[in-house]
């Protein structure tokens, strides 16, 4: 006997995340339907092939700004560099809990994370498995 197995939608897969910060980040990403929002363990965002947003699995807020935006972020709102397993993240910031509930205001911020991940160099995809090179016998 067997039994169909239908994917689950991602907002029903299981994930450590919070759901209410789950939901701040989704609301968030709606607000700019050109970004798209990846990923279901660690939600993300990118361009040009740069995670430019993510949410941790506690919930926090990353966010990549070029240097001068990002200082004047941490000086405004009282806040540090991001550090996810022990290594500080030096692009990005992270969003105060005030700031994360407030998506007016943090709206801006994502634009300019935006703008800024699309003036970086964009990678070149990745190839899978079934695109590697194929080796050639001697």
């Amino acid at each position: 006997m067997y039994r169909l197995i239908w994917p689950m939608s991602r907002d029903k897969q299981k994930t450590e995340i919070p759901a209410e910060k789950l939901e701040l980040y989704d609301k968030l990403i709606r607000e700019r339907p050109h970004i798209e929002r990846k990923g279901v363990a660690l939600p993300y965002t990118s361009a040009n092939g740069h995670m430019f947003t993510f949410l941790s699995a506690s919930g926090s807020l990353a966010l990549r700004l070029p240097s001068e935006k990002r200082e004047e972020f941490m000086a405004r709102y009282k806040t540090v560099l991001f550090v996810a397993h022990g290594a500080v993240l030096k692009e990005y910031v992270e969003v105060p809990e005030k700031l994360f509930e407030n998506t007016v205001e943090l709206l801006t911020y994502l634009d300019l994370s935006y703008e800024y991940a699309q003036r970086l160099k964009p990678k070149t995809p990745r190839k899978t498995v079934g695109e590697k090179k194929k080796r050639t016998r001697r």
